[in-house]
């Protein structure tokens, strides 16, 4: 992206009409109509049979859910399908995105060009200060329903948003503290996606508790404002059946030890996420400031166990790669936003071989495929490794697979709920569709292995979220409603 993508209002040129813009208020009604028959289909129990499905304990044939008040309240295996049920194909648990910031969607592409000076993601990071300055909450709400109904698309059922985009264009904040959260949790309420919402401390712009810049303006607390924020956070996702709020301490760069030990009492029982040693700048830093690397200082700091999410953690020597993996916590991988930002490659093969728990996420949104993720991740290790199913667990064992299921099981714990399919857990699962050219003679992990290396768009057919079917023959069903909103948010922004 050149350096006049974002050009300041007063040099955008002459004046044109505006595009006709329907404030997400006035079209909830739109897309409440397109999930009707969604709604419908959740009134009492209900039985869905597949011909084949990834249980907790591992695959079964012929399984029939029932599902209660957006639970599985039972699972028969080896049954025969009853007259009338519809026979759908091999089923997944839905994949947990652990880390999005939903309005870096609308930025997608727009970073692509390279400046005069050489790109990195320090450049990359001031372009997006100046996109956010343009963000109203209408325009938030409406770029996270897309990529929150992408997300569903592509298998993945829950989000943890790491929101940070909290107060006003100039810094003041919002009568309601809450209020870019509250567009977060309806844009979730919109999709159907399951939310794990966490509210973002943000006060300053480099170790050592440098003042924040301008472009940081909207994001900053103090410790007393951000206790109002987790407050207000927890009232605006009241109505979500299902929604969590943890807390998020930015990075060790936008935080000092004082302020993190004042604010990890906020998080109860709920998730703690942090970004950490990203970029080697990052790792540097933080050793000029404090005498350790980053992942060190956390540990040796804070009390880090399996609430913790420690996003990125990219630059890991084998001491802290040893650590976390035995500290409980999650190691947050987001492999195609790192890819994209040219953040380096998290040593994946030596923090499983430690025991170590990941998840994914989709990051900046640059590309929403969490199937693409997985990919990305193993492919990394190939080429830095020079060798092929680096991930997978032993000798003939599937690499799709191992990915595949360690990711729901690290990105739910990450997200603060429980994944997997299993009597008395969410209906949050996935189809796939058996007509697809990768599905085609596969069954068992061989399904995960085409899904992640050779699935392309198509594979996945359907999605429920809590019992509720949102996604059908690969389309959520309020998809044109959402893209309508959002081509109009977009097109106002980008004026």
């Amino acid at each position: 992206m050149t350096d006049d993508a974002f050009p300041p209002e007063s040099e955008a040129g002459p004046e044109a009409d505006p595009p006709i813009y329907t404030p997400p208020h006035e079209v909830e009604a739109e897309v409440a109509a397109a999930r009707e028959p969604e709604r419908a289909q959740s009134a009492g129990p209900q039985t869905l049979w597949f011909e084949q499905a990834l249980l907790t304990d591992g695959w079964a044939r012929d399984v029939r859910f029932t599902i209660t008040d957006g639970m599985i309240s039972r699972i028969d295996t080896d049954v025969a399908r009853q007259a009338g049920e519809v026979v759908h194909g091999p089923c997944l648990p839905g994949l947990p995105n652990l880390h999005s910031h939903a309005f870096q969607r609308a930025m997608a592409g727009l970073t692509e060009t390279r400046g005069p000076t050489g790109d990195s993601f320090w450049t990359w990071r001031e372009l997006m200060y100046r996109f956010v300055d343009r963000l109203g909450p209408d325009e938030v709400q409406a770029i996270a329903a897309l990529a929150y109904m992408e997300m569903l698309e592509t298998g993945s059922t829950r989000v943890g948003e790491f929101h940070y985009l909290h107060h006003d264009k100039d810094g003041s904040p919002y009568g309601d503290p809450a209020e870019m959260a509250a567009r977060i949790a309806a844009a979730a309420d919109e999709t159907g996606i399951g939310l794990t919402l966490l509210p973002v401390f943000y006060a300053h712009a480099g170790f050592g508790g440098v003042a924040p810049g301008e472009g940081q303006r909207r994001f900053v607390h103090d410790v007393d404002g951000y206790g109002r924020l987790i407050e207000a956070s927890r009232a605006a996702v009241a109505g979500l059946p299902d929604a969590v709020v943890g807390i998020a301490p930015h990075s060790l760069r936008a935080v000092t030890g004082e302020e993190l030990t004042a604010i990890l009492p906020l998080a109860g029982a709920g998730p703690i996420h942090i970004h950490i040693a990203e970029q080697t700048k990052e790792v540097d830093d933080c050793l000029a400031a404090t005498g350790a690397r980053p992942v060190r200082w956390l540990m040796n700091n804070a009390p880090v166990d399996k609430r913790w999410c420690l996003v990125h953690a990219t630059h890991l020597n084998a001491m802290e790669t040893e650590r976390l993996a035995k500290s409980g916590a999650v190691a947050g991988l987001c492999p195609i936003t790192e890819a994209n930002l040219g953040d380096g490659v998290f040593p994946a093969h030596d923090y499983l071989a430690a025991g170590g728990a990941f998840g994914i996420g989709s990051d900046s949104n640059v590309l929403i495929d969490a199937a693409e993720e997985l990919r990305t991740l193993e492919y990394g290790q190939r080429l830095t490794r020079r060798a092929r199913n680096v991930l997978a667990k032993a000798p003939g064992g599937s690499t799709g697979g191992a990915l595949f299921k360690a990711a729901v099981s690290g990105g739910a714990q990450a997200l603060g709920v429980v994944g997997g399919l299993r009597r008395g857990r969410p209906a949050d699962f996935v189809t796939l569709d058996r007509a697809h050219p990768a599905m085609s003679g596969r069954d068992g992990d061989a399904l995960l292995d085409s899904l992640v290396f050779a699935g392309r768009h198509g594979a996945i057919d359907g999605v429920w979220r809590g019992g509720r079917q949102v996604v059908s023959s690969g389309r959520h069903d309020a998809r044109e409603a959402i893209l309508a909103r959002y081509r109009a948010a977009l097109g106002s922004v980008l004026a």
